[in-house]
């Protein structure tokens, strides 16, 4: 094909040119109110010269036709392997792709989408910027979506230059039941009530089978699922009690109900951080000495903790005779603190208590009991620990993890971890630890001046001070726990004596080791997700010198077994790939573990009906239309831009008549001389019958 224009290559700018035409017009116009004869081929000769300037030339285009293109998008991903959709999609994608390859001068591009990346879904509206960016928008006749429809960036859909079409896959009865969360906190306080706010909703023609209720049951950590009776549609305030700090992996799961689409979005998962709420500690000072402060320090600086400090400050044998009623502004409740209310506390600390008679033994008796139900103390001992105000002498001996031999070692030793010490969580890691045996080098704690010498320990040892003698010793008594510190010299690494020491990490570990935090466990399973995949870090953290592979149970209920390596004292760790998202049990022996890979319900099955929506408002911008697999595959015709491009049964795609120029000719309308031959012939002309007029007058 060809195509003729005309084309300009003027010798002065155009507004010369202009000003020019508009002196030639005046002097026309003068000409003509004179009577001139010869005003028009004045007038003739005026346009010829401007001509001449602007330098008119005729260009012919060669044209080649270039082919429409038609963008086939092809929705592979999750949601469409459920039912027959799978098949409808390969039916309809090869009936499709032979209709458009036999439309004439048209080419099919055709665009597979999978599932978009980390729980991405299905991005059909990125696919289609992208497959349109590589394509001239002149040339684009159409775009055909077989999908179910479920498109999640769907405001990603670029303004397309000719109609967008949305081929439908699934049936109109299908239906499906789904769990949907929405509120769940991401911490939650040990003991208290956590909410969660869920509904059970069900979506597409739902047959009367189905019921109005649904039967969910909820378990924590994999444990003892509870059964719950809901009301579908309804939203529900569903209460948690948290038994144990760290992740706690709440699962929710509906009953599946006969002819639903699928059961994967029955399924979810919330991980909440279970968190103490504020710690009460009570702290019972004796005599008092240089490092009393050293605890109360350590407690007060936590924001988290409440503190109540009972302390010995005039011993019973001391008289002087100043009166009772002066000693004290209130008497303090020992009753209270030590018999009717002391479950409420998560802590006692005896800091170089001596038993002198102020408590009497059923205090001693009730707080072994509390210890035993779940309770804990922690005794830092002073001199008075080895003789016979010992609390060991008292009911509290019971439960003790040591005895005192009634020696006091006073003089200059170096703290150190015990082989035992260096697995433990409560002395592993501590920074400028010195080797258990042999010379400390240069980096080492300070040293302490004080031990009481302990013998017959029950517990485990984890640090040694004097002549190998047992200086912390942690033990549990019934459900509780007791740790023994043999040394009231702690502060002198807070004071920084002989270089100091981590003194209130240390103290920072024993008082939450007996409060049971979960990263202090001695004995205790762990496993972290790396973001972004599916690689789970499994890390066993145990006293003995080897462990037996981890068992994981897979989201299908199929098992794999974990072989664990070394990766420091006291701890093992692997890095495990595992197949897919879901729920995974990891277990070895008594300690179990729940891990969530991924969302317990992809994105992709959130919602499953399928269904237009999310695109419709880019569809009918495009002046496209919608087609059912259902009521067969629609025909492609071709329309003219700007008539209706969907009908019954058809849908219809734009031609576009691009063309690419393949050869460019330009040819001058006149020389340059030619037409200043002309307008003098014409001016010549002008000035001859203007002179006949004159000799005629």
């Amino acid at each position: 094909m060809t195509g003729m224009s005309v084309i300009f290559a003027p010798l002065l700018p155009w507004v010369v040119i202009a000003a020019g035409a508009g002196v030639a017009v005046l002097l026309v116009a003068l000409a003509l109110w004179r009577g001139l004869r010869g005003w028009a081929l004045r007038g003739l000769a005026a346009l010829a010269l401007l001509a001449a300037l602007a330098q008119p030339s005729l260009q012919n285009e060669e044209r080649q036709p270039l082919s429409d293109i038609v963008l086939l998008v092809d929705d592979r991903t999750a949601s469409q392997d459920l039912s027959d959709r799978s098949a409808q999609t390969d039916a309809a994608v090869d009936r499709l792709s032979t209709e458009i390859a036999a439309l004439p001068n048209t080419e099919l591009r055709r665009v597979t989408v999978h599932d978009g990346a980390q729980n991405g879904g299905t991005q059909i509206g990125a696919a289609l910027a992208e497959a349109l960016a590589a394509e001239p928008r002149s040339r684009v006749a159409g775009a055909i979506v077989v999908s179910d429809g479920q498109v999640h960036d769907a405001e990603l859909t670029p303004d397309m230059p000719a109609p967008l079409h949305m081929v439908l896959t699934g049936h109109r009865r299908d239906w499906d039941r789904r769990l949907v969360i929405q509120t769940a906190p991401a911490f939650g306080i040990i003991g208290e009530e956590t909410r969660i706010q869920l509904h059970v909703e069900d979506e597409g023609m739902v047959p009367a089978s189905a019921g109005t209720t649904a039967d969910l049951t909820v378990s924590i950590d994999g444990g003892a699922a509870q059964d719950y009776r809901v009301q579908v549609g309804q939203d529900l305030e569903l209460p948690l009690k948290l038994e144990h700090g760290g992740q706690n992996v709440v699962q929710f799961s509906v009953a599946p109900v006969e002819g639903e689409l699928t059961d994967r979005n029955n399924t979810a998962v919330v991980q909440i951080n279970g968190v103490r709420d504020r710690l009460r500690v009570l702290l019972v000072s004796g005599e008092p000495h240089a490092g009393e402060r050293t605890w109360r320090n350590l407690l007060k600086s936590d924001a988290g903790v409440d503190l109540v400090h009972f302390t010995i400050l005039r011993p019973p044998e001391k008289q002087d005779g100043v009166p009772v009623s002066e000693l004290s502004l209130i008497a303090f409740p020992t009753q209270e603190l030590f018999i009717d209310k002391i479950d409420e506390f998560d802590l006692i600390i005896f800091d170089r208590y001596g038993e002198r008679g102020i408590l009497p033994a059923s205090y001693f008796r009730s707080i072994r009991d509390y210890v035993e139900r779940g309770g804990a103390i922690l005794v830092s001992a002073g001199p008075e620990f080895a003789t016979v105000e010992s609390l060991w002498q008292t009911p509290l001996g019971d439960i003790m993890p040591a005895r005192p031999t009634g020696r006091v070692l006073s003089e200059s030793f170096l703290p150190r971890p015990t082989e035992l010490g260096l697995r433990h969580p409560v002395t592993a890691g501590l920074d400028g630890a010195p080797p258990p045996e042999g010379d400390p080098g240069d980096k080492h704690w300070g040293r302490w001046l004080r031990q009481i010498e302990l013998t017959d320990a029950t517990g485990e040892v984890v640090m040694k001070g004097v002549d190998e003698s047992p200086l912390l010793v942690l033990s549990r008594a019934g459900k509780g726990r007791v740790a023994l510190l043999a040394s009231d010299h702690p502060w002198l690494w807070a004071r920084g004596y002989d270089e100091g020491g981590p003194q209130l990490e240390l103290l920072r570990r024993i008082a939450h080791w007996e409060m049971k935090e979960p990263d202090l466990e001695e004995e205790a399973l762990q496993a972290t997700v790396e973001p972004g995949s599916l690689t789970v870090n499994v890390i066993r953290r145990t006293m003995a010198d080897e462990t037996p592979p981890v068992t994981v149970t897979l989201p299908d209920g199929a098992t794999q077994e974990v072989t664990l390596t070394p990766a420091g004292p006291g701890r093992f760790a692997a890095h495990w790939q595992a197949p897919e998202a879901g729920l995974y049990r990891l277990k070895q022996g008594d300690l179990e573990r729940v891990v969530a890979l991924g969302p317990a319900s992809p994105r992709e099955f959130e919602r499953t009906i399928a269904s237009d929506e999310p695109m419709r408002a880019a569809i009918q911008a495009s002046h496209g239309g919608v087609a059912h697999l259902e009521d067969g595959v629609p025909a492609v015709r071709r329309v003219s831009e700007g008539r209706l491009a969907a009908g019954s049964g058809w849908i219809g795609v734009t031609p576009r008549g691009a063309s690419s120029v393949t050869d460019l000719r330009v040819v001058p309308v006149l020389p340059a001389w030619a037409w200043l031959i002309l307008a003098a012939g014409l001016t010549l002309g002008a000035w001859l019958v203007e002179g006949r007029g004159r000799r005629r007058a």
